[in-house]
């Protein structure tokens, strides 16, 4: 095969993925009858899809409870914090026996929030999901008990452990034993809990991945993406048609799945592959109108259209209330085209390219605070549209320069779309006396900065946003170009021009978003649940698609891009952007 170097890796980790999934699917086939049978008779996905499965604690005479939403809440926070319902830290202990607060190394740090493991840097960790854990686990490949031909040229691979009881899982999250005696890693931690806490856990494990999720059945798995009546259609057009592409070529592959068991000697793992194929669909929900009615629109078409997850989507404008929409209702929105991203530290269920034009205000911060050198502080004054874009810029930059130990900048305010001459400027500025200026402003501020550059007085520091005056970038001034920097949240293309505008940068975003999408459908198995599709998102390698340097994942983050270049604009009719900086990294 003639594959990348990169490439082969992911492939690999792929594989591996899969073939680890004897931890995490929980399916077997053997030649011997009786294990077929005692397999058959536990709930597969297709029987999940039509039966609720929701296990929960057991009464005085045995019968299986529905845990109460109170108790699944208090359940999901000793999972996900590391809190009990007491309000205390868990207590635990690791392999030397130190005591320490159970948050340093919550179950989902490893676990992951849909609770069917993982796998980073080598380390595999097992699902801690009930449906995986109350049955048995094997080891070697694990293959579909729904299979309708006989392989009877595979090993029966022995029972790696029986299935937990909630009695035996006790034992192990207290004392680290599984069902056999079998010490478990010292990785795992002990967890000190009372009966009433234990139960509480145990009927949340129990819960988590139980029910495979909406939009998914026996053939299709159901994408949406949502898009505003604000957006051009030239842009529409550059943002879906790489989707539908994608979607296209997929769907065509089915053929190819079913050939690829029947003729492959490795029947087993690609077999997996072929039960785990889904067809996609791509449903557009159309929002109209002013941002405050999208939520009763939203909640219209999930009652109408429900998806498995969004990809893309777009709106010139706030994307808080498709944000919003997301975390109420769970479902994992990737990559939304947005430049006013929610700034979270704890949402899980929209995963950014970046902090869009927020970021680029910290980039500028960063930028300039390395460029002050040690012998003297800079003073900065930033010139602020009264925008939602010039606001974000300026948060952006105001947090990340006061927390990089500088004094407060000085913030000149103009209206929005208000032009202001060079006479103006030097008004605004006088008495200030700045090494730096800051203009978060639109295309408006140009003709000022002209004339302003050619001023003796003039800083030798001017810092625009490439995100706000977005094709306007092009037509800034030549008199002004060797002292103004630019902050570029993209990778330069070989040979970044005019030619290098919105639209094709849009373009390049969604292309972006079907390789992401395609790594984690591949690595899903299946295993149909919302919140896995983020897990095996997080577990993917760095990408370098060709609209960023690098896209980072890792487990809870949520925005993909940490760099943002700063660029200068060469002299001349047929400008390029230049890079000036070493990469600014967050």
């Amino acid at each position: 095969m003639n594959l990348t170097k990169s490439y082969y890796n992911q492939f690999l980790r792929m594989l591996i993925v899969t073939i680890a999934s004897g931890l995490v699917a929980g399916q077997v086939i053997a030649t011997d009858s009786s294990l077929q049978n005692k397999e058959k008779s536990a709930p597969d996905l297709e029987t999940r899809q039509m039966v609720t499965v929701y296990p929960g604690h057991n009464d005085a005479e045995g019968q299986e409870q529905t845990p109460s939403p109170e108790m699944l809440r208090l359940g999901a926070r000793m999972y996900r914090e590391g809190i009990l319902p007491s309000g205390e830290p868990m207590k635990a202990s690791n392999k030397e026996e130190i005591q320490s607060n159970s948050t340093a190394f919550s179950c989902v740090s490893c676990h992951m929030r849909g609770g069917l493991g993982s796998i980073e840097g080598g380390i595999t960790t097992p699902p801690a999901a009930g449906i995986k854990l109350f049955q048995p686990a094997y080891t070697g490949t694990i293959l579909s008990p729904s299979s309708k031909r006989p392989r009877k040229h595979f090993v029966i691979n022995p029972t790696r452990r029986p299935a937990y009881t909630e009695e035996s899982l006790a034992v192990a999250l207290r004392d680290g034993l599984n069902p056999t005696g079998r010490k478990l890693d010292d990785v795992m931690p002990r967890y000190n809990l009372q009966d009433k806490d234990m139960a509480i856990l145990i009927s949340y494990l129990k819960s988590l991945s139980a029910n495979v999720s909406p939009g998914v059945d026996e053939t299709t798995l159901r994408l949406g993406t949502i898009i505003a009546d604000d957006v051009s259609p030239e842009t529409r057009k550059a943002i879906l048609d790489p989707l539908d592409n994608f979607i296209a070529a997929r769907n065509n592959q089915d053929k190819v799945y079913e050939a690829r068991t029947k003729y492959m000697r490795n029947g087993g793992f690609f077999e997996e592959g072929n039960l785990a194929y889904r067809k996609l669909s791509l449903a557009r929900w159309e929002l109209k109108g002013p941002p405050a009615t999208w939520r009763n629109q939203l909640e219209e078409w999930n009652r109408k259209e429900p998806v498995f997850a969004f990809i893309g989507g777009i709106t010139t404008g706030e994307w808080q209330p498709i944000h919003d929409f997301c975390e109420a209702h769970q479902i994992p929105c990737l990559f939304p085209f947005t430049d006013f991203p929610v700034i979270s530290a704890t949402d899980w269920y929209t995963m950014y390219f970046s902090k869009g034009l927020y970021q680029e205000g910290e980039a500028a911060a960063r930028f300039l605070d390395s460029a002050k050198g040690s012998s003297h502080e800079s003073r900065v004054v930033q010139v602020v549209s009264n925008s939602r874009e010039g606001q974000v810029l300026a948060a952006g930059f105001t947090e990340t320069w006061l927390e990089l130990g500088n004094p407060p900048p000085v913030t000149i305010p103009l209206q929005n779309n208000e032009t202001v001459s060079s006479d103006a400027l030097q008004q605004l500025l006088a008495g200030h006396n700045p090494s730096a200026i800051l203009f978060w402003t639109g295309p408006e501020i140009l003709p000022g900065l002209q004339a302003m550059a050619q001023k003796p007085q003039t800083p030798q520091m001017l810092v625009v946003s490439s995100g706000y005056l977005k094709s306007a970038l092009w037509s800034l001034p030549d008199q002004a170009r060797a002292i103004t920097f630019i902050t570029y949240p993209y990778r330069l293309p070989d040979k970044p021009s005019a030619d290098s505008d919105s639209l094709p940068i849009a373009a390049l975003k969604a292309k972006a978003i079907t390789e992401v999408l395609q790594l984690g459908l591949s690595m899903m198995n299946r295993n149909f649940y919302r919140d896995t599709f983020f897990d095996v998102i997080s577990m993917i390698q760095d990408q370098t698609p060709q609209a960023y340097e690098r896209l980072n994942f890792a487990p809870g983050q949520r925005y993909a891009s940490k760099e943002c270049n700063i660029v200068q604009l060469t002299q001349g009719k047929n400008p390029v952007l230049v890079k000036k900086n070493v990469g600014i990294s967050f």
